[in-house]
Parts: structure tokens; sequence; C-alpha cells
């Protein structure tokens, strides 16, 4: 059993036992929280910090998402029961959306027309979610140059479609147009 600093039988549980610190976590369990840190710190920063080009706003979002994790614990643990070990996917995601709310706070933005790049699944184990990524990042790979080099301006970068228009010369129409086809393009190779 764990002792009240999440230790089994004088060791930390394995990386697949997101879910065991979560819970220990929601018990207020620092030593937990602590080897959360330790494990996915490191992606969530390298997230934010490729978002927002600011290592102070990177350690900003940082420090707000694993304060989010300490005080409301639910909303991970919902999720980390339904799915294994998502737990480092569900971090690098709400610290790339906590980057670009940030970005936008500072600019205003263009919509994406609610069209995600993923449609909705279940990812039940690791090798299911790895498949997926290799599907993304081959179908990303053979996009032409200037579709693929616009997506990443989008998203990784958290550019509006304004300004990837400045950046491309290109008319903002023309830029949002050629997102959305490379969403569409991204999510149909999703569902071969």
């Amino acid at each position: 059993m764990y002792g009240d600093t999440g230790v089994l039988n004088g060791r930390m549980p394995a990386p697949q036992d997101d879910a065991a610190l979560l819970a220990l976590v929601q018990r207020g369990d620092e030593a937990a929280m602590a080897t959360i840190f330790d494990r996915y710190g490191k992606i969530a920063y390298s997230v934010a910090l490729r978002v927002l080009r600011d290592p102070a706003l990177a350690e900003e979002v940082l420090q707000e998402l694993f304060m989010q994790l300490w005080r409301s614990t639910e909303s991970f643990t919902a999720a980390a029961s339904h799915r294994s070990n998502c737990l480092p996917g569900r971090l690098a995601i709400a610290s790339r959306n906590r980057s670009i709310a940030l970005l936008r706070l500072r600019q205003p933005t263009d919509q994406e027309d609610g069209i995600s790049p993923l449609p909705p699944c279940n990812l039940a184990d690791e090798s299911a979610r790895d498949a997926i990524i290799e599907r993304v990042r081959d179908t990303v790979r053979t996009l032409p140059a200037g579709q693929r080099k616009t997506l990443e301006m989008a998203f990784f970068d958290g550019l509006t479609h304004a300004e990837i228009a400045e950046v491309t010369s290109d008319q903002p129409e023309a830029v949002k147009a050629r997102i959305r086809g490379t969403l569409l393009t991204v999510r149909e190779a999703l569902q071969l």
C-alpha cells in the first residue's frame, strides 16, 4: 500500500502508475506531486516555450498548469481512469492551450472554425497513441512545404491568420483556407 509520501514498498510508483500518483496528489501528497512534476514538467515547459518563445512566460504557464493539477486533480484523474498512461499528453496539450490563450490575450485572433485535426477517439493504450502520432507525422511530412509551414505557424508558433498572412505575403482568407484544408487532410488521414 502507498504511505503518506506516495511510496510503495520503499519506491515511487512506476511511470505507468500515473493514476496512482494522481490519487495521491488528490489526497494532498506533495511527494507524488513532485514526482509528477519531475516526470512531466520538462515536457509541459518545452511545449509552452515553443509556442511563447519567452522563458518567463513559459515558466508562468508551467506554474499555472501544475497549480491547476494540485488544486483540481479530479479533471486529470477522471481522464486517467479512462485512458492508459495519458497524463504526459494531457499536460502537453494543456500547456499548449494555455500558451496559445496567453498569446491571444495579448492580441486579437481569427477562429479556426472549430476544426480539430484529430477525430474523437479513445486512446486506450500507448501503442494506439503512438500509431496515431506516427500517422500525423507522416501526413504532415507529405504536405507541400507551404501548407506544412502555415500549419506550424498556426499551431506551434501561435500566430493568427493575419500574422501568417504578413509572413507569407498571402491574403488572410487564403491563409485561413489553407489551414482549414490542411486540417481536413490530416483528419482524413487519421480516419483511414
